[in-house]
């Protein structure tokens, strides 16, 4: 039987395309707004804010704007009050409908902020309403719990943001990427091998750095979610910082990294590390040079760094469904979860 979530990863490459035909022409309003502000501010929970993390690394990294991660306690509990004058507060939310972030981006606008939504609800959805731009995703309806194309087609828009606030990148390599993540769709790499490493163990932790940070912060989750395990998403520079004290032979590593960039060197020297100690290490992307030093690796997308999170998270996904299912779990329907979260 084929699961909501396995044929909701399947959809992801149409969904990235209706998504930026719908974006890409938009960049100019994006750049309209933004131009009145300096720097940015994220409002999420759970995977959208795992999706914040693509945009803040992006942003800094390739358009030169500070970025936060915002905390919605702030505004809803403590209820305390900012100047954001000269802010662009960015609210994520799938649904469009969790309370805590249209009250969040709703309190930032009171505080000065210029105000965005990235959104699958649609136009009418309480966060697209209240903010001065909203860039709606076109995924379609998400039926499975944990999710996939909501996830990816929130990158595509934050990658749109980035463009539209000056980033120094090809905008080119956005067309690329739903082609990409087809590929990796038919062959992601040795799937078999790392579910079965990873059938009997309790935990896992899931690392990468940079623009891959958010890819292992989204791969932990999901595996937390779909399959349970203690699964630990780190900064590599964060993992050995002390924390890689816990991989061993029970605890084995999943590394994420772009095929190019920076932190790829650094990622690569890890999995050596772990090996080397007696662990299992999983490459996820990374090209030739994390899979020779991995214990078994999945595929990544032949695409830059700048836009590769989009593709790295597939295998991953592939791997909690497929994990899930080894393991007598309904991916479809965690336990405990429901498909919109309110949170006070």
């Amino acid at each position: 039987m084929t699961t909501k979530m396995r044929s909701e990863i399947s959809e992801q490459p149409a969904a990235l395309r209706d998504t930026l035909d719908a974006l890409l022409p938009r960049v100019e309003e994006v750049r309209r707004l933004a131009g009145e502000t300096r720097q940015l501010l994220f409002v999420a929970r759970g995977t959208s804010d795992n999706a914040a993390m693509y945009g803040r690394y992006l942003i800094e990294a390739r358009a030169g704007r500070l970025c936060s991660m915002g905390a919605p306690s702030i505004a809803t509990t403590y209820r305390s009050r900012l100047d954001l004058d000269g802010v662009l507060a960015v609210g994520l939310s799938q649904s469009g409908r969790t309370e805590e972030i249209v009250e969040t981006l709703d309190w930032a606008k009171s505080c000065g902020a210029k105000t965005l939504a990235i959104t699958n609800g649609g136009p009418a959805s309480p966060l697209a309403e209240i903010a001065d731009l909203a860039l709606c995703t076109l995924a379609g309806e998400e039926k499975a719990v944990p999710a996939t194309k909501t996830y990816t087609t929130q990158l595509a828009a934050l990658a749109v943001l980035a463009l539209g606030l000056g980033a120094d990148v090809n905008a080119d390599d956005l067309q690329r990427v739903p082609d990409a993540v087809e590929k990796l769709i038919d062959d992601p790499g040795d799937l078999g091998a790392v579910v079965e490493g990873l059938a009997d163990k309790p935990g896992v932790v899931v690392s990468g750095r940079g623009l891959a940070f958010s890819t292992a912060l989204e791969l932990a989750l999901k595996l937390k979610e779909a399959c349970y395990l203690h699964a630990m998403g780190l900064s590599y520079a964060d993992l050995l910082h002390g924390p890689i004290a816990v991989v061993d032979e029970d605890t084995p590593a999943i590394l994420v990294a772009a095929g190019e960039g920076p932190t790829l060197p650094g990622t690569v020297a890890l999995a050596e590390r772990v090996t080397g100690a007696g662990a299992a290490a999983y490459g996820v992307g990374g090209g030739t040079a994390l899979a020779a030093a991995a214990t078994a690796a999945l595929n990544g997308p032949d695409l830059p760094e700048w836009v590769a999170p989009m593709g790295l998270i597939v295998p991953g996904q592939l791997l909690t469904e497929a994990l899930a299912r080894r393991l007598g779990i309904d991916p479809d329907a965690p336990r405990g979860l429901k498909k919109v979260t309110q949170t006070d």
